[in-house]
């Protein structure tokens, strides 16, 4: 007796589904988050935080690396951490964690909510938001 494999492409199996991209998406973008904040966090030990911060401090410069949360420490010089390097990881970090949010925000309102037009109506407004916000916090974290 001999089995026959099956050979569905990807679209067959519903891989290419919307449904399906969100979810690694969100997968995708958690694991973006983890390795954002190892970066900054191995960043900041590198460039002389064991010394001079304590652990609240490094943990806040690697959940968000903004030389704010670094100017009230014992670091002498703050120019490496003001880079423009340090910006757009931040910048980064702000736009994977916001988009990660706000997927998981749609998918439980489409739990709860029945009609079509107001899952519709929530998903247009969730998007109005996270554009507006991701956008006032990367002008914050620029101008800073």
């Amino acid at each position: 007796m001999t089995t026959k494999t099956r050979k569905l492409s990807l679209k067959q199996r519903g891989m290419m589904s919307f449904e399906t991209q969100m979810w690694i998406f969100t997968r995708l973008s958690a694991l973006a988050m983890y390795a954002l904040i190892l970066f900054a966090l191995i960043g900041a030990l590198v460039m002389g935080a064991r010394y001079q911060m304590n652990l609240a401090d490094v943990m806040r410069w690697a959940f968000m690396p903004n030389v704010s949360h670094v100017q009230s420490t014992n670091i002498p010089d703050l120019a490496p951490w003001m880079t423009i390097f340090w910006k757009l990881v931040a910048i980064a970090l702000l736009l994977v964690a916001t988009a990660h949010g706000v997927h998981g925000l749609v998918v439980i309102a489409d739990d709860y909510i029945a009609s079509e037009r107001g899952r519709k109506i929530v998903r247009f407004i969730s998007m109005v938001m996270m554009a507006s916000m991701s956008l006032m916090g990367a002008y914050i974290i620029w101008t800073s």
